[in-house]
């Protein structure tokens, strides 16, 4: 039996000795209501003591950034050696938070000046990221919006998110909408509807995504309740947060089936973290275990300039290392792209290793994966269309709108053995008309 197997059991005998709560493992509600959210009960369940200047350095931490792990997340951690375990890394505090660079920010992609109502991030010119919850199942202790972390004062309310529907009713250039927060998975599967139906509504939205972070640290949310619910407001993407491989276990890879069974696109966004995923054979891994569980390696990220995570950071000369240990070296579609996502709000900018090399007037230089360089020969010949934005002039096919398959049904009959047409003719033939007179 697994490790976690057993751990899980135990954790469960350790939270209640009924027969009933153990029963109550799979309920995503039940682990909600037993999440760890003290030293002390972390310290029974997985059985380890703090020395007591560590302790204090520790409970110092969880004043400014509080602690809550899922029982089924805590579930995951190596006992035998816990400190150097990528999931404790993630769900546990260090006193390294309370370390703050001189260019740290609180709010490091300045998404609350790119709010112009309250829960709406509008950077980009035609999608917005809509905060629609500010709680999540387990902190991460690598979170980019630290500053909301556990502030209950400031969960979005229904009327928060009424101006929010409102703004992207009014705003017709937006038709991709990201629900974020927190995790939009903490809501109830009703408030949840209501949301994806209000946007539907909204004719100008074509994409709904969600972010959320529960097939990772609480697989049980993905219900078939829910998964119900979501069928309903295709077309729908889900975007999960996946930054190790021991965190996709047979519960995620259940829940990860759900989704994708029920017609649901899965990518997975990692944060590139120090002394967690740092490491080419890592990242491999942990995105050939994605594919298999047909969800596409969306983002790799340079950790960001939070307060409070120096210590995660790496160069960002290791992600490179690590995209040139992908690139030709695994499928193409098992290579997310490396970004930094700009502090001030600049966006996300796309870091790749240099495989262009020179370059002149009718030829560039370029080496592949293996160190191999080649050239590639451009066109002697090449008319650019200057764009004079005169676009009924345009030599270029601007019917943008779906082709009609008009065509089909008229070949259709050539083809078909059950019909009897050998010829299409055009209406008002000169040759037909004569024969008719």
């Amino acid at each position: 039996m697994p490790i976690y197997n057993i751990h899980q059991q135990e954790l469960a005998r350790s939270i209640s000795a009924t027969p009933t709560c153990r029963l109550q493992w799979k309920d995503w509600k039940w682990q909600m209501k037993h999440a760890i959210k003290d030293l002390d009960s972390f310290e029974k369940l997985l059985s380890v003591n703090f020395e007591a200047q560590e302790r204090k350095e520790l409970e110092r931490t969880l004043q400014k950034f509080p602690l809550s792990i899922t029982p089924y997340y805590l579930s995951l951690i190596d006992q035998e050696d816990f400190r150097n375990d990528p999931v404790f890394k993630q769900a546990f505090p260090s006193p390294a938070e309370l370390n703050v660079d001189r260019l740290d920010m609180s709010d490091p992609l300045a998404e609350d000046k790119d709010s112009p109502v309250p829960g709406i991030t509008h950077r980009y010119p035609d999608r917005v990221l809509f905060h629609i919850s500010n709680v999540c199942a387990m902190y991460c202790r690598h979170c980019t919006r630290k500053r909301k972390v556990g502030d209950k004062d400031s969960i979005p309310g229904r009327d928060m998110v009424e101006q929010g529907l409102e703004y992207l009713r009014q705003a017709p250039e937006v038709r991709d909408v990201l629900l974020s927060g927190g995790d939009p998975l903490m809501l109830s599967d009703e408030y949840l509807d209501w949301i994806l139906g209000e946007l539907r509504k909204i004719p100008h939205i074509q994409i709904i995504r969600i972010g959320s972070r529960m097939p990772v640290v609480l697989p049980y949310r993905i219900t078939d309740d829910l998964v119900t619910v979501l069928k309903k407001h295709q077309p729908l993407w889900f975007n999960t947060h996946f930054n190790h491989p021991r965190e996709i276990t047979a519960s995620a890879k259940e829940s990860l089936a759900k989704l994708a069974d029920a017609g649901i696109p899965l990518g997975n966004q990692t944060v590139l973290l120090a002394g967690i995923n740092d490491c080419p054979r890592i990242i491999k891994s942990l995105v050939h275990k994605l594919v298999a569980n047909r969800v596409r390696p969306y983002y790799l990220y340079q950790c960001d300039l939070s307060e409070g995570l120096s210590h995660f950071r790496t160069p960002v000369g290791k992600g490179v290392e690590i995209m040139e240990s992908l690139i030709g070296h695994t499928s193409g579609f098992a290579v997310p792209t490396y970004v930094i996502d700009a502090p001030g709000g600049g966006g996300k900018i796309p870091v790749t290793p240099n495989y262009l090399l020179s370059l002149s007037t009718n030829k560039v230089v370029l080496r592949n994966y293996e160190g191999v360089i080649t050239t590639y020969k451009e066109p002697d010949s090449y008319e650019p269309i200057f764009c004079d934005r005169k676009c009924d002039d345009c030599k270029l096919q601007l019917k943008l709108e779906d082709a009609e398959e008009y065509c089909a049904t008229g070949i259709e009959k050539l083809l078909s053995d059950s019909c009897d047409t050998i010829s299409l003719t055009p209406e008002h033939n000169d040759r037909l008309e004569r024969r008719n007179q």
